[in-house]
């Protein structure tokens, strides 16, 4: 079943998307002085960043916190 969530900016994004969309916008280094996360810093990739992130709900709430703060406003 499919609802719709019109209020939420999100719906229908990857975090694969919103990664690569963030990566884009403020390059490696960028992420990593907005979001402190080693992931970011130390050997940084998509792949190895979506793994850390779909373990981790805290650093996966900062990262979608940011593409609402750069994206959505």
């Amino acid at each position: 079943m499919s609802q719709q969530q019109p209020n939420n900016p999100l719906h229908g994004l990857k975090l694969e998307q919103i990664l690569v969309r963030l990566q884009e916008h403020y390059g490696w280094k960028g992420l990593d002085a907005e979001i402190k996360v080693n992931c970011f810093y130390n050997n940084p990739s998509v792949k190895s960043s979506l793994k850390f992130l779909r373990r981790t709900p805290w650093a996966r709430a900062k990262v979608e916190a940011l593409y609402m703060q750069t994206f959505c406003q």
